[in-house]
Parts: structure tokens; sequence; C-alpha cells
């Protein structure tokens, strides 16, 4: 007999789930319980390698290197998750109207798109800084502005091919109006696709949230942030090069995670590529 089939991307959706859950069930943990202290300060435990009482260290003040990266991925994943939120939200809504309208208010929106486009995640941040103040709203808001014209875009581009469609003429014949249309035949169908884009974009959002609070525009603190852990391990390179490895792991593993969650549910909602596996 032969072997039985795997449904395409199962492998990957299975690997990036199980990653996920890792960081996330850390992140769930942390708001009951850490297995030592992120916050205070303890001199005489600083820099201690990995031990029974420490299982990744201490850092630099003497706080709990695991305790701050469970922490920590509360404060990624949330600033990362609310801002692929954000991105659709608003985004996809854009992008059925750019669908839907066409003409002037399509290159209107496009036009705007690339604007948008013009301003990386950073200097976005730097400005909202400015105004609100650093910490984690300006980073949120900095990376769900920048995820709007990216969704707009996959919203409307794979909108525009389905508004030739047979049920979208039966719907109109009907007597639907567009924004019926639009919200009730168009926006379920591109359910799959908007999923499997914010997996991507949530890969991009975790690097980006580290990226900014690398540089000191994220969470302030004592919230623990994994990119301000790696700012403040790279001046303990030579004493203590575990202080870098251990937060650019769980970015690491959190990327990959999201990657391959993206990778599997996109071969799984995917019908070409679901016909072209044998």
């Amino acid at each position: 007999m032969s072997a039985r089939r795997r449904p395409p991307g199962q492998v990957s959706l299975t690997i990036g789930l199980a990653l996920l859950g890792l960081v996330a069930g850390a992140a769930l943990l942390s708001l009951a319980w850490t297995p030592g202290d992120w916050s205070g300060v303890a001199v005489d435990q600083r820099l201690q390698t990995p031990n029974a009482a420490h299982g990744l260290g201490t850092d630099h003040y003497g706080r709990d290197v695991l305790s701050m990266l469970m922490v920590g991925a509360r404060t990624t994943l949330g600033a990362a998750l609310a801002a692929v939120a954000l991105g659709v939200a608003v985004g996809a809504p854009i992008g059925l109207l750019a669908s839907a309208r066409g003409g002037w208010l399509d290159d209107l929106i496009m036009r705007a798109g690339d604007v948008v486009f013009a301003f990386p995640a950073l200097i976005l941040a730097i400005l909202l800084t400015a105004t609100l103040g650093p910490g984690a709203l300006a980073v949120i808001l900095a990376i769900g502005i920048f995820n709007v014209p990216v969704f707009a875009r996959v919203t409307r581009g794979a909108a525009l091919s389905l508004w030739s469609r047979d049920f979208v003429l039966a719907a109109r014949i009907a007597g639907k109006g567009t924004a019926a249309i639009s919200w009730q035949h168009i926006l379920p169908n591109l359910v799959g696709l908007l999923v499997v884009q914010a997996s991507i974009q949530a890969s991009v959002a975790v690097i980006a949230e580290a990226g900014l609070s690398y540089v000191g525009l994220g969470a302030q603190p004592p919230a623990p942030s994994w990119g301000r852990m790696l700012n403040e391990a790279q001046t303990l390179m030579g004493v203590a090069p575990l202080q870098a490895l251990f937060p650019g792991l769980a970015i690491l593993i959190t990327v990959l995670g999201l990657n391959l969650v993206g990778d599997g549910l996109r071969d799984r909602l995917d019908p070409r590529l679901q016909g072209d596996r044998r």
C-alpha cells in the first residue's frame, strides 16, 4: 500500500505552529509565573552563565534572562499582532474600495500607498515618537501604518479578479449594490489570502519591533524587549556572548515560525498549488 499523502503544506504548517506555540505559550505563562526576577537588580548575581537557579543565566543587572525573554515575548508578539491587525482593519477596506470604484479614486489610493512606502517604519516611528513619546504605541502605529498600503494592494489586486466572476454578476442581477457585493461576496473570498499575508507581515513586524526597540524607540524600561536586550548585550560580547545569543534565537524562532505558517497556509489555501502537488 502506498503511504498516505500529506495535505500540501502540512509539514511547514505543523512545524510553524509548534514554534509559535512555544513562543506564545511562554508569553502567556509569563502573565502568571516566571522562573526568576526580570525587573529587580541583583549586582551580586550579574552575568551568571546558565545554571540550576537561572536556566539561561543573568544579565548585567542580575536579572533572570529566561524570565526577560518570556515577558519580552509579550511585548514583541503584542506589538506585532496589533500592528498587523491595524493594517488589515484599515488596508483591506481601502483595497476593496479601490477595486470597486476604480478610476481616479483607485489611482489616488495607490499613489497614497506609494507615499507611505517612501517612509520606512523607522522614520515613521521617529516622527511618532516626537509626538507621542517613545513606547509601544508609537511602534504599533508606525508598523501598522506601513502595513496599511500592503494590505490595500493585496486586497485590491485579488478583488479585481473577482468582480467579473459569475457569482458577482448574479449578485448584481439580484439588485445588490457595490458595497453589499464587496462585503458579502468579495471579502469572504479574500479571507484566506489575507490570513496568509497577515502571517507574513507579522514576521516582518517582529523584526521591525525588535529593530525599533534596539534603537530605543520601542517599549521602555522596565518592560523587557528582545531588541533592547540585543542592544544591551552588544557591549558584553567579549565577556558574555550568550547575552546576545538568547534574544537573537527568540527572534529567529518567532520569525521562522510565522514564515512557516504562512508558507503552509498558502499551500493549503491556494487551489493552484494543491492541483500541482501529486
